[in-house]
């Protein structure tokens, strides 16, 4: 029998726990071991450490490695289908339908088998920095080191805010337990399921640590629109003057390197609310990742991953634990997870004002696109339903050598459970209700297509951003590309010019013009299946081949 550490003490570190009743409220689990509820993070990282779930770096940061799953299990993520829900649902390959006896049976499992283990973590979290917007969330899980993970990455009570806790939404996660396709109507023997109707989430067969966060962000997808509140998978900052700008984009367009600029405070790093009050952090930590990370690149981050309390995904470490960041052989999705405030210049409280401007990246390795262009309420709504990017080699495994365009919804299909559509609405109405400026901003390649052109330099990118946000470029005059129907500043201090205009920099315009004329058939493929959704205002603003 595997002997238990007495009381609540380990060597230098005090535990509190809570009864097993309380502690497990609301969740349906009948413990027969030990609770340990609310623990702070050195005691977890204590506990992790006991328990043999993982190691410490060099610097303190906890080291855990995820076995076979390094990122999320799309395929096995699905939406339990319940008559109060069945018709507001997007469903398909992203929300895939669940009955809900077969979760029910399910969910049953899951329970028994919690409550058979002889330790249990649970943590009573926020998510949504505005407490009119906030939900309450318990998590139930089977490793220390996750309930650390949760503690990072969500908003912690202070002390009182955990008396008489009760949740609005449950996590159930069990990482060893093993789902059976033929019983539960999944997959494989992962399964991630959310319960609309009964506000309960269950992870099982995966320790990816990212399913928990994603997990609570998809609730917010689904709860907010009935609220009024544009729920937004971006970045969020504010400068001197409270003027707040918003950053969409898809791995690898630089939003989180642009969103931390040394002259704004940064609110958060990848998921906010806009409300007409202003917008709000869903989270109260962050979740990078790190593979080639670089302490002179991205300093902010490079500090956060080598401290105590952070918890790093996958990351390699030597026999002393110094990190090798630069190695992705057990995954290049290599995460750090820590609290926000171990990053310095932030919003604490994790709310800021109204949006003055929103910002769409993309990273077009075609090199196409003009490095920044002005867009109206409805091509935003297009571009925000496009969520386009282009990808390369070495920017994610196994592409080859030509780029390769990617459309995500909203920038964030993956955790939509309502119809784009819905959302894409809900930006249109609040960019126009608070009068926002709107651009699209291309990080990608100029002179050429990758592996022709070269990217396009950080300074230029920064110095059109700041033009941007200052207001100084709204005032400059602009001329409309041919291709894609952008309005692009004719001229920019400091700005070479023929950068501004993507044709000039191109010492083949022939080859400018065949491999714009396929970019738009791509854009125009793609938002076919939205335009039947849209007013005439977003179709005429699509991007189509010329007649």
């Amino acid at each position: 029998m595997r002997r238990h550490w007495p009381a609540m003490w380990l060597p230098g570190v005090r535990f509190r726990m809570s009864s097993a009743s309380t502690a497990l409220a609301g969740t349906g689990v009948s413990p027969s071991g030990e609770v340990h509820s609310n623990l702070t993070a050195p005691a977890l990282v204590a506990q992790a450490l006991r328990r043999g779930e993982g190691r410490l770096s060099a610097d303190g940061a906890f080291i855990a490695v995820t076995g076979q799953h390094t990122g999320r299990s799309v395929q096995d993520k699905f939406v339990v289908d319940e008559p109060a829900t069945r018709d507001a649902v997007w469903w398909g390959k992203i929300n895939q339908p669940l009955p809900a006896d077969r979760f029910a049976g399910l969910a049953g499992r899951v329970r028994a088998y919690l409550g058979q283990k002889a330790e249990l973590y649970t943590q009573d979290l926020h998510a949504g920095a505005d407490p009119a917007h906030r939900i309450r969330v318990r998590l139930v899980t089977t490793n220390a080191w996750h309930a650390l993970f949760a503690r990072n990455m969500f908003i912690r009570p202070e002390k009182d805010g955990l008396d008489g806790f009760a949740p609005d939404w449950t996590i159930l996660h069990a990482p060893e337990f093993e789902a059976d396709p033929a019983i539960d109507g999944c997959r494989s023997t992962t399964v991630i399921a959310l319960s609309l109707e009964t506000r309960t989430i269950l992870i099982a067969g995966t320790s990816y640590a990212g399913e928990i966060k994603k997990s609570i962000f998809t609730v917010m997808n689904w709860l907010l629109p009935e609220r009024g509140v544009l729920p937004m998978h971006c970045s969020a900052n504010v400068g001197a003057r409270g003027d707040v700008a918003l950053f969409f984009g898809l791995s690898g367009t630089g939003k989180t390197t642009l969103s931390s600029d040394p002259e704004r405070q940064l609110i958060g790093d990848d998921e906010h609310g806009w409300s007409d009050a202003g917008v709000f952090n869903f989270e109260g930590g962050c979740y990078a990742k790190v593979i080639k990370l670089s302490q002179e690149a991205e300093p902010q981050i490079w500090a956060a991953s080598h401290r105590f309390g952070t918890v790093l995904e996958n990351v390699v470490a030597d026999g002393d634990g110094h990190l090798d960041l630069d190695d992705g052989s057990l995954t290049e999705n290599t995460r750090s997870c820590y609290p926000i405030h171990y990053i310095p210049n932030v919003v604490e409280k994790g709310t800021a004002g109204l949006p003055r401007n929103v910002v769409m990246l993309t990273a077009d390795a075609f090199g196409v696109l003009p490095p920044i262009s002005k867009l109206s309420s409805a091509q935003a709504m297009y571009h925000f339903l496009s969520g386009y990017t282009a990808r390369v080699a070495g920017t994610e495994k196994g592409l080859g050598k030509e780029p390769q365009a990617t459309f995500s919804t909203c920038f964030g299909a993956p955790f939509l459970p309502r119809h784009p559509e819905v959302y894409g609405r809900m930006l249109q109405e609040l960019i126009a209700k608070h009068g926002a400026d709107c651009w699209l901003v291309n990080t990608g390649w100029s002179g050429g297509a990758y592996g022709t052109g070269s990217r396009m330099p950080i300074k230029v990118t920064r110095g059109l951003l700041r033009a941007a946000l200052d207001g100084s470029l709204a005032k400059v005059e602009f001329v409309q590309d041919p291709f894609f129907g952008l309005l692009v500043p004719k001229a920019v201090p400091g700005i070479p010019s023929e950068l501004l205009n993507p044709r000039d920099a191109w010492a083949d315009k022939a080859a400018y013009d065949r491999t714009a004329t396929q970019l738009v058939g791509l854009f125009e493929k793609n938002f076919a299946a939205f335009a039947g959704a849209v007013g005439d205002d977003v179709k005429a603003a699509a991007i189509r081949a010329a007649a």
